[in-house]
């Protein structure tokens, strides 16, 4: 996987990619929540390598536990 981070600007905008695959999201999802990401002298903020601004650390784990979430209208779908 080549450096997608510049194409999103926050984690959720990976969560709600209407092409990627689950794992692909995870993946992306993960590297962003890498301490490798990590904003020197503010380990809160995550940055990767080619994306456009920092994001807190919390953002990036509330889109990994969106990922778990079922999709709003699948109970109606029941």
């Amino acid at each position: 996987m080549s450096e997608p981070f510049s194409h999103y600007l926050h984690p959720f905008d990976v969560v709600q990619h209407p092409s990627l695959e689950p794992e692909v999201k995870r993946a992306i999802l993960a590297s962003w929540a890498s301490d490798q990401s990590a904003v020197k002298d503010q380990p809160a903020l995550r940055k990767p390598v080619g994306a456009k601004r920092a994001v807190p650390v919390d953002d990036v784990f509330a889109a990994i536990r969106a990922l778990d979430e079922p999709p709003a209208n699948s109970a109606s779908l029941q």
